[in-house]
């Protein structure tokens, strides 16, 4: 096995090279057999065209931006009954490292043997020794330190699931991982042991945005580390003590152990295993058919659901030990709340719809109309009001509860991974957002088993119609701009547009998301009866 990652990840070419020299010994044996030599001059020349086919094909495969090329190069291993998916490098033999560059989001290399790391050189040594699994011994060539024998593999990696986006990648921090021959003689020094592996990985990058920490780094280290079971040191580059509180509920239920700032930990940590880069699958999911034990994205939801609920009980908590005070400062009080739990109770639950409101580009404008309406048909209505310093669990909390959530295409749409499977995420579509807001939220609501729905505005629904002629390709063809690259639609539709609900034609989605959640809570209440 290890000798077929070499080929792919050595010299451009090695493919070949052997093909070539089959073809050699081939045409060598077919000469001495006598043939005529017209007819051997035939055959070579066939054999050689073929061979150029061949190996134009190889050679183009790689750059291919698809899924597809990932997918051609997995393959599957039984293991006691159960069927896992596994990828290249999936089989790494000790003292060496196995480099996996077939996606176009992501690298990951993977390490296995005596791991130390060595922050000042931004490097992680493996450290291979001569024994008795049939290495070869290097010798050292003449003049050269005896004491520090030259690297036997060197690789580059950055480990950021944005790959492709050059812009990005320019500022990820990379690294060095380095295997040499281990001198006998010479003892490597260790400053902290660990008998688990290392995942390493950038918190950098687009940090700080809510899609991104979760679409590049969350979920992707969800993806790479479930196979361990929490038994895994996260190893991160660019970290940053505000991430790690954020995410601290979701971390502790990925890894047992406290993660480790690379660059500010001069320490060397050492590892049997290193994982070094991310998977990713897609936007927003995890691909069952790519994870141990099938696992998804309703998998995923799963473990959010068990990270934030220790939080919300202790909310809740103090929620009730406060209305506990207040009726002991006003004893008339606990009859009447008595009487109005006692008459809720009685009746059916209304249906919550949870707003996600902005300010600024692509607020809605009359938002205060749309919980009118909201609350007229019949909803129980929500405003959220997202902010950087909001604690996540408090928009689980209010999310989870949720029977619907509606919102204007943004980063904030994320938070439809805290709603339960047969809600109802209502997107709002601004003008020359069509492909980002399906792509980026609408197809993985689906997978996630989400009711869908997205609502395109309408010219007149835009601010942009007050500032441009009504024939206008920024009105009447958004697509037409869009195709100019990133930065008209940055500044154009999403730095420069709200959107005012024409609230009669809105209706019709709110009503069906009423009717859905009517239907969803009586098959509830049946089935838990």
């Amino acid at each position: 096995m290890m000798h077929h990652h070499r080929h792919h990840y050595g010299k451009k070419g090695g493919g070949d090279i052997e093909k070539d020299e089959e073809a050699q010994s081939f045409i060598l044996v077919w000469e001495n057999s006598g043939y005529c030599r017209k007819k051997r001059t035939k055959l070579v020349s066939f054999l050689l065209l073929s061979l150029m086919c061949c190996s134009l094909i190889l050679v183009a495969l790689p750059f291919t931006p698809s899924f597809s090329w990932f997918r051609l190069y997995s393959f599957g291993v039984q293991n006691e009954g159960l069927y896992v998916n596994a990828s290249l490098c999936s089989s790494v033999s000790n003292g060496t490292i196995c480099c996996d560059r077939s996606h176009y989001r992501s690298d990951v290399c993977i390490m296995k043997g005596d791991i130390r790391t060595h922050s000042a050189s931004s490097a992680i040594f493996l450290y291979r020794s001569e024994d008795s699994n049939g290495f070869i011994s290097y010798v050292p060539h003449p003049g050269e330190d005896d004491g520090e024998y030259r690297e036997l593999q060197h690789e580059k990696i950055k480990p950021y699931t944005r790959k492709w986006e050059t812009s990005v990648m320019d500022t990820i921090d990379e690294l060095n991982l380095i295997l040499k021959r281990e001198n006998l003689g010479i003892g490597h020094r260790c400053d902290v042991i660990h008998d688990v592996p290392a995942i390493v990985f950038s918190t950098g990058g687009y940090t700080g945005n809510l899609y991104h920490e979760f679409n590049d780094g969350i979920l992707p280290l969800y993806i790479t580390s479930q196979h361990l079971n929490k038994k895994v040191v996260f190893v991160m580059l660019e970290y940053h003590d505000w991430w790690i509180m954020k995410y601290g509920d979701i971390l502790s239920h990925l890894s047992e152990y406290p993660a480790i700032d690379f660059t500010g930990d001069n320490r060397t940590h050492c590892f049997p295993e290193a994982i070094v880069g991310l998977r990713i699958h897609d936007e927003l999911t995890v691909d069952s058919s790519l994870m141990n034990g099938n696992r998804s994205i309703v998998d995923f939801r799963n473990l959010l659901d068990r990270a934030y609920w220790p939080r919300i009980r202790g909310l809740i908590q103090d929620e009730e030990q406060d209305e506990k005070e207040k009726l002991s400062q006003s004893p008339s009080s606990e009859s009447s709340l008595e009487t109005r739990e006692k008459v809720l109770g009685d009746q059916p639950r209304k249906p919550k719809l949870v707003i996600l409101s902005r300010n600024g580009s692509r607020a809605i404008t009359n938002e205060n109309l749309l919980v009118e309406a909201a609350e007229k048909i019949g909803f129980q209505v929500q405003v959220l009001r997202p902010e950087r310093t909001t604690e996540l669990a408090k928009f689980y909390r209010a999310l989870n509860s949720s029977d619907a959530m509606v919102g204007v295409h943004g980063a904030a749409m994320t938070h439809f991974l805290f709603m339960r499977p047969g809600s109802v995420f209502i997107q709002v579509i601004p003008l020359g957002t069509d492909w980002a807001a399906e792509t980026y939220y609408g197809g993985p609501a689906r997978k996630l088993g989400l009711k869908y729905i997205g609502y395109k505005i309408l010219p007149r629904e835009s601010s942009l119609y007050d500032i441009y002629e009504k024939n206008d390709p920024v009105l009447r063809n958004p697509s037409s701009v869009t195709e100019r690259g990133w930065q008209y639609t940055k500044e154009i539709y999403l730095g420069s547009q709200t959107v005012r609900l024409d609230l009669r034609r809105f209706q019709k989605h709110l009503d069906r998301a009423y009717d859905h959640s009517i239907k969803i809570n009586k098959r509830f209440r049946h089935q838990s009866q």
